[in-house]
């Protein structure tokens, strides 16, 4: 939030309101900033790329984790932190390392930040892709209120199968 508000240009910031349900943790007293347009390696892997970023992150890294005690698969965990500017560079360089793509949202699948982000590992990695793009998203259909809601976030157990279908292809 800090560096949206020094950021010299518009800045539209997003939080999803599961974040607020979700955790506990401590905040810190000194400031925190991250820079604009900078994606975060979260966790470094070989076999593929998980991308996701905001309320989404949690049920990737526990996908990430699950996948590696179950299958032994490490998977690389990329937090985007921005969708506009998007951070090609980062995204370019894992998916080139891993050969395979899973990105994740909790915005319908169609038209969603999914299809951009696709568009572009297309048009930067295509030859170092072993196997199509997958998304994990929210359903196309109206978002529903708090007591549905879970049934339309994606979660570990959908990431793990669009992953585990990535490895096997």
């Amino acid at each position: 939030m800090i560096s949206a508000i020094r950021d010299p240009d518009p800045v539209i910031f997003y939080e999803g309101k599961a974040i607020y349900r979700a955790f506990r943790e401590e905040v810190p007293e000194e400031e925190e900033t991250l820079p604009i347009g900078q994606a975060q390696r979260v966790l470094e892997g070989k076999d593929l790329t998980l991308i996701s970023y905001g309320a989404m992150m949690r049920p990737a890294l526990e996908a990430a984790s699950l996948l590696k005690e179950k299958d032994g698969v490490e998977a690389e965990v990329i937090d985007l932190l921005t969708i506009s500017p998007l951070d090609e560079e980062t995204l370019v360089e894992s998916v080139k390392k891993t050969g395979k793509a899973v990105i994740v949202h909790e915005a319908p699948r169609s038209f969603g930040p999914g299809a951009e982000i696709a568009s572009r590992l297309m048009e930067k990695a295509f030859f170092y892709l072993e196997a199509p793009i997958a998304r994990v998203t929210g359903f196309d259909v109206v978002i529903p209120l708090f007591s549905k809601e879970q049934a339309y976030l994606p979660n570990a157990q959908r990431i793990i199968g669009a992953a585990r279908k990535l490895l096997s292809a």
